[in-house]
């Protein structure tokens, strides 16, 4: 019969350093978590491609409710979580709201993975 090592007690004594303060605070995890949420469906990325696409750089709520087959409340909640995660600008003309990329919107996400 094989006998097993006698391994010596734990001791109070740390395996390795801790690892310090956090890269990334809490308030600031939390408006990054905004972001990759709101990427995170293909709703609102097939959103974001269209009004990118779009020649005039804008594209108004009205026309982007039959590209993706969904109601305009569907929709316009879609472009809601778009606007407060930072990627796309609203502006109300009359009763219709047009929706842009906020400038550099999009640089600002690659540059969040490169941060992290």
């Amino acid at each position: 019969m094989k006998t097993l090592p006698v391994l010596d007690p734990i001791t109070d004594e740390a395996c390795c350093t801790p690892a310090g303060q956090p890269a990334l605070g809490a308030e600031e995890a939390k408006q990054k978590a905004l972001v990759f949420k709101a990427l995170a469906d293909p709703n609102r990325l097939r959103l974001l491609s269209i009004v990118k696409a779009e020649s005039s750089g804008e594209s108004c709520v009205c026309d982007l409710t039959d590209p993706l087959d969904l109601g305009q409340p569907t929709v316009s909640h879609h472009l809601k979580i778009l606007v407060d995660a930072g990627l796309l600008h609203r502006e109300k003309r009359g009763t219709w709201a047009y929706y842009s990329l906020v400038p550099g919107g999009l640089d600002g996400v690659a540059e969040l993975l490169a941060t992290l």
